[in-house]
């Protein structure tokens, strides 16, 4: 049976170098991480899905918890063979990671949470999230996509990275969006498993971030028993492609430690 998810798997399985999965964040897809397939591809297998929802993955319209997601994932990588692995994801693909670990911490050899944050929804960040679910089921997502453009992306950005995130925006499903919106609303809180989290963890944040600011990843960063914390200059909510070099030395000298 084909995969369900629409996915890039790139470079070849090491005996010495853990496969390296990457998951993205919302509202995008899995070309987010171009600049970390290309790099890492030499050295090991680098596995990036397109979230349900999400680049060319199947839709499915409702709501769709990160258990779903995680569990996506899973099925994923038992279709390719892949029974332990490096696990990073951004903003929303880093909740997601920490569902992964929740639900199957024993495949997860190292943990990667750039621009994320383990905290519950708020009663009012639940109503927020909601009223935008439906927002884009009724206007689409390029309002959206202009109104949050410079702070996905620092002001000072490159044009052709803010060109391609705002692509990635405005090709995303409203179905698929709201789904995940609606899904996050109701997600738990996991800063109690940060605590237990029994691999090394990289923490990654852009210092101009406004979504998940440099004090969430202290937070972060303090509550793993063993981690690292990195914060890019000149970078917002999306580091790995407004920064890549720095992004790519920080992931790789994190991998390096992991053997």
């Amino acid at each position: 049976m084909a995969p369900f998810l629409a996915y890039e798997d790139k470079g070849e399985a090491s005996p010495s170098a853990l496969p390296l999965v990457l998951v993205h964040g919302h509202p995008f897809d899995r070309s987010m991480w171009r600049p970390q397939l290309t790099a890492f591809a030499a050295t090991r297998r680098v596995i990036a899905p397109d979230l349900r929802g999400y680049g060319a993955s199947p839709v499915v319209p409702g709501l769709t918890p990160l258990s779903v997601f995680a569990e996506d994932i899973a099925a994923l990588l038992d279709d390719l063979g892949v029974s332990d692995f490096v696990l990073a994801g951004l903003s929303m693909g880093g909740q997601i990671a920490m569902e992964c670990y929740r639900l199957f911490p024993d495949r997860v050899r190292g943990l990667v949470l750039a621009d994320t944050f383990p905290t519950a929804e708020t009663e009012e960040g639940r109503r927020a999230r909601n009223a935008m679910a439906d927002r884009l089921l009724r206007e689409g997502m390029g309002g959206y996509a202009d109104e949050v453009l410079y702070k996905m992306v620092a002001p000072y950005a490159d044009a052709e990275v803010a060109a391609h995130v705002h692509r990635m925006m405005t090709a995303t499903d409203p179905e698929g969006a709201a789904a995940a919106l609606r899904g996050r609303a109701e997600r738990p809180d996991y800063n109690d498993l940060l605590t237990r989290v029994a691999v090394p963890a990289l923490v990654v944040v852009g210092a101009d971030d406004e979504y998940t600011p440099v004090a969430d990843a202290e937070a972060m960063h303090t509550a793993l028993p063993d981690s690292v914390l990195q914060v890019i200059d000149g970078a917002a909510h999306l580091p790995n492609l407004e920064r890549p070099d720095a992004f790519n030395k920080g992931l790789e000298d994190f991998l390096a430690r992991l053997g």
